[in-house]
């Protein structure tokens, strides 16, 4: 099979399903430009500000698109290319995006509050207090996966590092020149992605090294990563965090061209199989294990929480919702798509080894690897094409880790306001107390260095949160008297995948501790303790959902 064939497929999809489908929500929603968005009725110059849409663009799409995009589609190529591809443009398009634009529109319906707040309104008070805690819990395994990340990231790849400390200098001086200096955003953006390239270039010529001891090095990275988070967090949106997505977000762009002009000019050829088996000995079935790890790929419950919490307090206008929403679901289904390629073209037909799970590929270095293959073809050495390949990688990672702490404490203080304000919730509302106990948790676990403990429960309460953000939309169009079988079918088929995975866990979960208990089996990678605090995240995500599934369906009926 050619993969230029492919990514024709996939492009020529994403394209009609944005002209065709997208344009179809659009009226559906009524989108009105002459309707006020919360940017500009609630603007305080801090969180709620109106950003021309390809800024805002950048900055959605640089949070939603970190590296999970490509380790699912790599990870999940195990089960062949064929299904992996059509669940990512489908998943995308029928699903991902509609997610997405969804969780937008009800967001600047509702003043720019959180899915939680939709469901306050819709489903009721307790319904949101559990979503907000789900939520907020996932941020955090979200905060302490991504911190382990970044800093293994920056020791190895210690040019990572400089490079991502000139990138937040550089997001400071265009945020204070577009903003205070009035300077064109043109030129800016001119200026800015030159002066980007200069810092990729300063990285390679000055790596960043802490320490020789990778142990003392993933500490005092994740120390400094730690601080940067709580600063980026409160610090007005316009200085730091949109600058430096917008800016970020042409890494990408620039990845996803060269690679996409690269695969039809190389042409690899995929010599993979189609399909290999509906079931994988490490993973488990494909039926649900391939939805959930293509994840991101495909659709993500954190996209929901970006939408409705940065991205809507910055839309400039109501029409500008299907560009960010819609649109930039496609785009990173685009990226997905180059990331099962590379995958497929590079790893042999004898694949086993080379899988994240019960193998030793780096999906990551793989994806980099086979992506600055398909650059080389424009004249641009391989190793530097490697080199900057894994660096926007990174470079998202960490944008995605500062977008999650800052929506983390946006949920801690909705948890907390009350109408009736007293010196208690006055306190948990400050924006520097809440992004503290925000940072404070994730930071433990992220000392710990446990990664591989972290990521499946973060990917299984990742899908559920989509799950339930596609029920809040539901719920909400209902109470509108409008269709929704464009939420309630995808929400349907995400509550039967992320609730058929938990119960796998949490009978593997029961397996593991039976055998440890009572048949002395002792051979476990994470030990007792984190097989049993699995367990119970299992249980309790199991729970959260069938909960608020059964709340909404009693608030649709009392309504009727």
């Amino acid at each position: 099979m050619s993969s230029t064939v492919i990514i024709v497929f996939a492009v020529t999809a994403f394209i009609a399903g944005y002209l065709i489908y997208g344009r179809y929500l659009a009226k559906k929603f009524g989108l009105d430009i002459n309707r006020r968005t919360p940017s500009h009725s609630m603007r305080d110059n801090v969180d709620y500000v109106p950003a021309k849409w390809p800024v805002l663009f950048g900055h959605h799409f640089a949070s939603i698109a970190g590296a999970a995009p490509i380790i699912g589609p790599v990870t999940a190529a195990v089960f062949g290319w064929v299904p992996v591809l059509l669940w990512i443009v489908l998943g995308s398009i029928f699903l991902g995006a509609v997610h997405d634009f969804t969780s937008l529109v009800a967001s600047i319906r509702h003043k720019g509050q959180s899915i939680g707040e939709v469901i306050r309104e819709h489903i009721g008070s307790t319904g949101k207090q559990l979503f907000l805690i789900f939520a907020w819990s996932t941020l955090i395994l979200v905060i302490a996966a991504f911190v382990i990340l970044v800093a293994k990231t920056f020791i190895m790849t210690p040019e990572v590092a400089t490079s991502s400390g000139l990138f937040l200098i550089l997001a400071v001086f265009f945020g204070f020149s577009v903003y205070r200096k009035n300077l064109s955003i043109g030129i800016a953006t001119l200026i800015g992605v030159v002066l980007l390239l200069i810092c990729i270039y300063a990285g390679l010529a000055a790596p960043a090294a802490i320490s020789r001891s990778p142990q003392t090095a993933q500490q005092a990275w994740t120390w400094i990563i730690l601080a940067y988070i709580f600063i980026a967090s409160v610090t007005p949106v316009w200085i730091l965090l949109q600058p430096r997505d917008y800016l970020n977000s042409f890494l990408l762009y620039m990845i996803l061209i060269s690679a996409f002009i690269g695969i039809l000019v190389k042409n690899p050829a995929v010599h993979f199989p189609a399909f290999t088996h509906f079931y994988d000995p490490h993973m488990g079935a494909m039926f649900p294990i391939l939805f959930v790890t293509v994840a991101c790929g495909a659709i993500s419950g954190f996209h929901s929480l970006v939408a409705s919490g940065t991205t809507a307090k910055q839309l400039d206008r109501e029409p500008d919702a299907l560009k960010i929403g819609y649109g930039g679901m496609l785009v990173e289904g685009l990226l997905a798509v180059i990331a099962l390629i590379a995958a497929v073209t590079l790893i042999p037909v004898h694949y086993r080894d080379f899988f994240p799970v019960g193998g030793k590929a780096n999906p990551i270095g793989l994806f980099a690897s086979s992506v600055g293959g398909f650059i080389s073809v424009l004249g641009i050495p391989q190793k530097a094409a490697v080199t900057f390949a894994a660096m926007a990688v990174s470079a998202f990672a960490l944008t995605s880790l500062d977008t999650a702490t800052r929506l983390g404490r946006f949920i801690f203080q909705e948890f907390f306001r009350s109408e009736n304000k007293t010196k208690v919730n006055t306190f948990l509302t400050n924006r520097f107390v809440a992004t503290f106990f925000t940072v404070l948790p994730g930071g433990l676990l992220a000392l710990t260095g446990q990664y591989q403990s972290i990521w499946p429960i973060f990917g299984s309460a990742n899908q559920l949160l989509a799950a339930l953000a596609l029920l809040a939309g539901s719920v909400w169009l209902a109470k509108l008297k409008k269709k929704n079988f464009f939420l309630v079918i995808p929400m349907i088929f995400m509550f039967a995948v992320t609730l058929t995975a938990l119960v796998f866990l949490i009978i593997k979960k029961l397996k593991i501790i039976y055998g440890f208990f009572i048949l002395g089996e002792k051979q476990l990678q994470i030990g007792i303790t984190g097989t049993i605090f699995l367990l119970i995240i299992a249980v309790l995500l199991f729970s959260v959902a069938v909960i608020l599934a059964k709340q909404a369906a009693m608030s649709l009926t009392k309504k009727d």
